[in-house]
């Protein structure tokens, strides 16, 4: 298990939403990139006796920081800025689902990026789909391929950890919740 398959796709008006301000749309992304950055280095300083986590996760931290600063040049070329960060509702809804206790914490931490990960290839792509050719549609064609990559490192994580019985079963319960927040939650002009 390597690939982490959504169960809900999203809504076709969620992509136009993300056109009609766009605007808003690329300081979230920057933002959500900043975070991802941060989340990937908390990991490697939670996991010092994981080296091949830690390995990883420096590697993803510069990654998703260099995401970060290649959003921040698309900003500044549009003559905006950055913006205080705002709580994601999915991101922090999902985070409810770690469970406590060392182990199950570990797992649910690496599945929920994993998940998080996933729903970015799809909406990057999605973005990347609706934009006329040219320098921004590749941009976005380039980071759905990360995010792509990105969640299949989580689960390949996991599995390096854990069985891969448990591995399946602990994501699909994941999925589950995923789906039913892309429903339920409001659409809106940011990432998640």
């Amino acid at each position: 298990m390597t690939e982490i398959q959504l169960l809900a796709s999203t809504h076709p008006d969620w992509t136009e939403a993300v056109l009609a301000d766009f605007d808003a749309f690329l300081i979230d992304h920057a933002n959500a990139e900043k975070k991802a950055s941060g989340m990937a280095l908390s990991m490697a300083h939670h996991y010092p006796d994981k080296p091949e986590i830690v390995t990883a996760m420096v590697d993803l931290a510069l990654e998703e920081l260099s995401h970060f600063r290649d959003v921040v040049r698309w900003l500044v070329a549009r003559g905006l800025q950055l913006s205080k960060d705002v709580k994601d509702p999915y991101v922090n809804a999902l985070r409810e689902e770690v469970r406590t206790g060392q182990s199950a914490y570990f797992l649910d931490r690496l599945l929920v990026a994993g998940v998080i990960e996933a729903r970015g290839a799809e909406r990057f792509t999605l973005v990347a789909g609706a934009l006329p050719e040219g320098r921004l549609r590749s941009f976005y064609l380039a980071i759905s391929r990360s995010e792509a990559r990105h969640h299949s490192l989580f689960t390949q994580l996991a599995v390096a950890h854990f069985p891969v019985d448990l591995v399946t079963r602990r994501t699909q319960d994941l999925l589950e919740v995923e789906a039913r927040l892309i429903r339920e939650l409001p659409i809106r002009a940011a990432l998640h």
